[in-house]
């Protein structure tokens, strides 16, 4: 009996100690709910050590959300230990779903792999904390493969971890799980444990809350978009049929325009600190210190006109001091080029102006001193600009957000620059019904983009745990075909989205089809249109013809991009018929013109005698034809210098690499076989070949597409060829196949 009893207490006491694991210093603690999916919060021991009565508190209140959460606290080495981690957490009963990092967690710095964000093309010789990506999508996309270079040496960088991205890697991005960081910017003198606990209080707090997503702000900075009315008018248009029940009375939806005041920012904090804002999306261009919201104003009177050439000539004067260059110098520069005299420029040292200069810029843009400790209300903020989100940085501005005196969960932020035609609202109308910020978040990240704060947190919506059940635990294709028939735009398109990775292409493609087609949402015919770019096939093609006259300009100007990308003869009169339908949206136009660079010259001008000068509707049709002939018949000179800089080997290697990583940006099609005929020839240097393939990387649309292929494929089958210069041809062919998961 008492041996009984003694192997009853063992069992017990084994059991007790069953939900906390200890293995080579790593404290691992199980989750203490049942669950389709866990969630993993992963911190450094020292920092868990000081803030173990919050984080519990933390996962205590992520189980009371019905989601099972670990706790796994390590003295961290190297990022591979996380990641064998989350892998194995991912694989098991109870599969992962997501993760946040706190504290001290190793930063991985990515490289070679520059094609996986939305707009990043740096010369990787730079110095390598700035040509580098910071990226967790090392810890959250399982199949990156990823190969470790170094650690950094230098003082305050020995956290940033190199890696390059193998040939035989994915050459695109699926987040498994969805990943955020708990790391606080900090200013000398600051503690970033004691930010952390004030964090997770807060969050405790905040997360007990009924909270609807009922509030809203958009705001939009100067410069972004090519200031277009009719992208902004889009996005209006887009966001009611996203967010219908905003429009109603009781609810809001605020949308703030730099044009609405000169220091437009303060309407901006006035929004974001107003009692009941659940959720503020802010575009605009941003530094890691700054969000960019005014430039000079608007002006067509003559004062305010000569106040704005007086400021930009004072701040150009002081610039080439700063500089060491010759002010005098600089000075007749500008008589010469703008007619100015001396007396625009004489006071650009004088200390009360100097003074009143600085604080007008100041009031231009959001500062870090605008946004820490500054009481913001906007539970969830999406900050859809470059740089915010530099968290590998002591310091960086989103951070602020959530991790000050402010009632801000989460923020969404970029950690380098990012591409201007993004489509950043994409299925963000399944936030107000309940979806997790981190479940939204990984169907629209890049490289780049990442979560600063909890990623669990959703707005109170009664269908949250079906949504976000049906995301994690893939629903069937039943319940995504009754979910298609909701009167809804994003939950139509998170549908299509996980419709198409069990559907057939052929039944597929023509659900996207008559999507498209018949859908009376701005939002849900664009999901089916980017959809069925993956197809490339005669029912995308037809929507691609049918997309230069969508009434959402969203759509327009992805079609322009679209016809750029591929760039074929069959595309050449759609191109020149988009420039004349739709010259009043500037930042289409812009794009226009740029890809009228890429196509061939000759049809381009039988089109434009065809569309343009014939066109009796258009105002001057013959002067603008004209233009249009002789801005082509200069491109085609300039680009045949430009293949002529390529073929001469008598150039620097500097040189010809300037002009070939000028395709990274610039679809030059017609390019392409000379730069295929140099990859090919053993006689260049593995320098040049490795950049032209790298450039090659970004045609995966190009109608040249199969001769990428081909060449590379050769280049793998060739024993003479360097191995450096195979890992990339590994790489540009697999970005042409396309291969998804």
């Amino acid at each position: 009996m008492m041996n009984t009893i003694k192997i009853k207490k063992a069992i017990l006491l084994l059991s007790s100690f069953a939900a906390v694991a200890y293995s080579y210093g790593q404290e691992l603690i199980r989750p203490s709910v049942q669950s389709k999916t866990s969630f993993a919060i992963v911190i450094d021991s020292k920092t868990f050590e000081s803030a173990r009565a919050e984080v519990m508190a933390y996962r205590q209140s992520i189980e009371k959300d019905g989601l099972g959460t670990y706790i796994i606290a390590h003295n961290w080495q190297k990022p591979e230990q996380i990641r064998e981690q989350l892998q194995q957490l991912y694989k098991g009963k109870q599969a992962l779903e997501g993760t946040v990092l706190i504290g001290d967690i190793p930063i991985v710095m990515i490289r070679d792999a520059q094609y996986l964000t939305s707009a990043f093309k740096m010369n990787q010789k730079i110095r390598w904390d700035k040509s580098s990506v910071p990226s967790d999508r090392y810890y959250d996309d399982f199949d990156l493969q990823l190969d470790f270079i170094k650690q950094d040496t230098a003082k305050g960088r020995t956290h940033y971890y190199y890696y390059s991205l193998n040939g035989t890697s994915p050459q695109y991005i699926e987040m498994d799980i969805y990943s955020a960081r708990i790391k606080p910017p900090v200013e000398k003198g600051e503690d970033a444990t004691q930010k952390i606990k004030s964090y997770l209080t807060k969050l405790v707090t905040l997360r007990e809350e009924n909270n609807p997503l009922t509030d809203m702000v958009a705001s939009t900075g100067h410069g972004y978009n090519s200031n277009s009315m009719n992208s902004f008018a889009g996005d209006v248009l887009a966001l009611k049929s996203q967010f219908p029940d905003l429009y109603k009375p009781g609810n809001s939806i605020k949308f703030l325009n730099f044009r609405n005041a000169d220091f437009m920012k303060y309407n901006l904090l006035r929004e974001l600190k107003r009692e009941g804002l659940d959720f503020a999306f802010m575009t605009g261009h941003g530094t890691a210190t700054l969000q960019l919201i005014n430039g000079y104003p608007l002006a067509s009177n003559p004062q305010p006109s000569m106040e704005n050439v007086g400021r930009y000539l004072r701040s150009k004067i002081r610039a080439a001091k700063e500089d060491g260059r010759d002010v005098e110098k600089v000075k007749e520069s500008f008589k010469t080029s703008l007619g100015v005299s001396d007396k625009w420029m004489t006071n650009a040292f004088e200390k009360a102006v100097m003074d009143s200069d600085s604080v007008f810029n100041d009031n231009l843009d959001v500062q870090i001193w605008d946004v820490k400790d500054a009481a913001i209300e906007a539970r969830l903020v999406y900050l859809n600009s470059c740089l915010t989100g530099s968290f590998h940085l002591d310091n960086y501005l989103a951070g602020y957000y959530p991790f000050s005196e402010n009632k801000n969960v989460a923020a969404i932020a970029n950690s380098i620059g990012v591409l201007q035609d993004l489509w950043p609202a994409e299925l963000m109308g399944t936030l107000q019904h309940g979806v997790r910020v981190g479940n939204w978040f990984k169907h629209i990240a890049y490289l780049e983009t990442h979560i600063l704060g909890d990623p669990t947190f959703h707005f109170t919506s009664k269908r949250s745990q079906e949504i976000n059940n049906a995301i994690v635990s893939g629903a069937k294709i039943s319940y995504w075909k009754k979910l298609l028939q909701e009167n809804d735009a994003d939950l139509q398109s998170l549908a299509l989205v996980y419709l198409q990775k069990q559907l057939p292409e052929a039944e597929m493609a023509q659900i996207l089809k008559n999507t498209y087609f018949n859908s009376p949402f701005e939002t849900t015919r664009m999901q089916a249109f980017a959809l069925l770019r993956n197809y490339e096939n005669e029912q995308y093609f037809e929507v691609l013809h049918a997309a230069k006259n969508d009434s959402y300009e969203f759509i327009r100007r992805r079609a322009v991009y679209d016809l750029g990308e591929f760039g074929g003869d069959d595309f050449a009169k759609d191109l020149i018929a988009f420039y004349v339908s739709d010259p009043h949206s500037e930042r289409i136009n812009y794009r226009l013109r740029t890809n009228m660079t890429f196509f061939n010259p000759e049809l381009l001008k039988k089109e434009i005698e065809n569309q343009v000068r014939q066109n009796k509707s258009i105002y001057n049709a013959a002067n603008l034809s004209d233009q249009l002939l002789k801005d082509i018949d200069y491109n085609s000179t300039k680009l045949e210098k430009m293949e002529a800089n390529i073929r001469d080997k008598k150039q620097t290697e500097k040189e010809r690499l300037g002009e070939i990583t000028t395709l990274r940006l610039y679809r030059f099609h017609r390019l392409v076989p000379t730069v295929l005929t140099l990859i090919a020839d053993p006689s260049e240097s593995e320098t040049i070949r490795i950049a032209a393939l790298e450039a090659m990387s970004w045609f995966p649309l190009s109608y040249q597409r199969d001769a990428i292929f081909n060449t590379c494929d050769q280049l793998l089958k060739d024993d003479k060829v360097p191995q450096a210069v195979k890992d990339q041809a590994l790489k540009t062919k697999h970005v042409m196949k396309k291969e998804k998961k």
